[in-house]
């Protein structure tokens, strides 16, 4: 006989589920109560950080990752945090702590009453087991889900169920694989390759789920077979495609007028590995222009069936990506240098143009950095002024949620203790992550933050003005000196003042954490 604890530990070792975020409360202590060896627990200070770690993390890696959440507290919590790890696909495990099973319907205090329904629509998959013996195969389930689905996914678990001794056909559920494989069959494939070898004037668009499935390079090698222009798709979360390459177009608009604009003239549109289209600003017009045909090849099933436009085959984008390039031939005409980076803008007076920032940055930075990046209003001046060429280069909160950028940071940097990392925050977005700092302390994350200050919601007083409210409250942020709130959380900090002394910083290698804050002018994110 062995305990539901013993089983679930093993389980969760064998998968490589051995890292765990979380912020315990009393109904947790029960599961955590014996970690084997070879666990570790990373504590976050609020439940919103631990997520947002845990999704840095697991897009880093690249697997499922463990979160260890405290009843209906912490998990609502964390439901801000959540909505960007549903957007970017991350599949996160999400095992929460419930009161025992007698008190649950007498709604004790920290029962979680009806704990699946709390977390939907967000999740892919809710459950609490309906007996104890049944925790072990539904904590199966929650794994397999969110790795089949990408998705984070939820289990409640009443404290007492981990005690319980189960009989040994829970220990079945050790050796469980599930896997998933989806190729085209030869008549898709056949269709599909007839169609983009037909096409005139091809266009490519490239979503974050491409960089997420390292097919980064892959990429590449298509576009430069098709020759024709690629965007990444809107509201872009991950960075697909080299975004100094000469077929490179940049970041479709966000709006349904101004992405049928934009692909003008191209008779057929291969979406890779995103939705179709995920808008943000409401600007009506036409899904795409007259002539033009759209394919979306894409794994989520749910991404193609609600997609109001084109036709949908849902199939693995490397699959895809490797039938056309043997399908398509050798590489007709060489596709010519980079473009060059232009000179970055100054700023009037004592501040910093962000450009000045982000060239600072891409020149002291080694090539290799990965940035995990939450500062909204700066979004023009970032792609004017990066070069970056590797696979898992840029994150983004993929669902525009403040609060994801800093902890992110953290998790990216956990996962890949040896290659750069850092953090381009800003003032706004900072405050809803803030207590990560003290989990990079902890752990001597080598991780760079550079903090840009410029007192206000840039983001927001920019959406005000597109939707003619210029006036609204709350819009500044003032006061703030984040070089003695990282300081309080023990991480080391500076103000620079000008672009030679923010060179200096970058240029230094430190092996723990720190946060360089810089005074920005005011930018709009297009």
């Amino acid at each position: 006989m062995s305990s539901v604890r013993r089983v679930s530990h093993e389980f969760l070792k064998r998968q490589g589920l051995t890292t765990v975020f979380g912020n315990p409360g009393s109904n947790e202590l029960p599961f955590l109560a014996d970690l084997p060896e070879g666990f570790r627990y990373v504590l976050g200070l609020h439940e919103g950080a631990v997520v947002g770690m845990a999704d840095g993390y697991a897009q880093a890696t690249g697997r499922p990752v463990l979160v260890n959440l405290h009843a209906a507290s912490g998990s609502g919590n964390a439901m801000g945090a959540l909505t960007n790890a549903v957007a970017s696909r991350t599949p996160l495990v999400v095992v929460a702590g419930q009161q025992v099973r007698p008190a649950v319907g007498p709604e004790a205090n920290l029962a979680n009453v009806d704990a699946p329904a709390l977390m939907k629509p967000l999740v892919g998959w809710a459950a609490e087991p309906a007996c104890a013996e049944d925790v072990p195969r539904a904590l199966a389930q929650a794994v397999f889900e969110a790795g089949l689905q990408r998705r984070p996914t939820y289990l409640s678990v009443p404290y007492d169920d981990w005690a319980v001794e189960v009989d040994d056909n829970c220990l079945a559920v050790l050796d469980r694989r599930v896997e998933r494989a989806s190729v085209p069959d030869g008549e898709q494939g056949r269709r599909l390759a007839e169609r983009v070898a037909a096409a005139e004037r091809p266009a490519l668009v490239l979503g974050g789920d491409i960089d997420s499935a390292g097919l980064f390079d892959c990429a590449v090698r298509l576009a430069e077979r098709l020759g024709g222009p690629v965007w990444a798709a809107p509201s872009l979360f991950r960075l697909p495609f080299p975004n100094r390459h000469p077929l490179f177009r940049g970041v479709l608009p966000a709006g349904i007028a101004p992405i049928c604009a934009a692909l003008e003239g191209h008779d057929l549109v291969l979406v890779l590995g995103a939705p179709v289209f995920r808008y943000h600003e409401y600007l009506p017009g036409r899904y795409l222009p007259e002539g033009t045909r759209l394919i979306q090849v894409t794994e989520d099933a749910s991404a193609a069936a609600r997609a109001p436009m084109g036709e949908a085959l849902v199939a693995d984008p490397r699959a895809v990506i490797e039938l056309l390039l043997e399908q398509l031939g050798t590489l007709t005409a060489p596709t010519g240098p980079y473009r060059p980076v232009p000179e970055p803008p100054t700023a009037e007076g004592p501040l910093l143009h962000p450009e000045e920032v982000f060239a600072a940055l891409r020149d002291e930075m080694p090539e290799d950095t990965a940035y995990v990046v939450e500062s909204t209003s700066t979004n023009s001046s970032w792609w004017r002024q990066m070069d970056l060429r590797r696979p898992g280069s840029y994150y983004f909160p993929a669902a525009g949620g403040l609060g994801f950028g800093l902890p992110g940071a953290v998790g990216v940097a956990l996962a890949q203790p040896d290659r750069p990392v850092v953090g381009v925050i800003g003032d706004g977005s900072a405050n809803y992550g803030i207590t990560a700092l003290w989990t990079a302390a902890q752990h001597r994350v080598p991780l760079t933050i550079v903090l840009l200050r410029n007192g206000t919601y840039g983001a927001l007083r920019w959406f005000g003005d597109l939707l003619g409210v210029p006036d609204a409250p709350g819009m500044d942020i003032p006061g703030l000196d984040f070089t003695r709130i990282a300081e309080g959380y023990g991480v080391s900090a500076r103000q620079v003042g000008d672009a030679e002394e923010l060179r200096a910083v970058l240029a230094e290698r430190p092996d723990k954490p720190r946060l360089v804050q810089v005074d920005t002018a005011l930018t709009t994110p297009s």
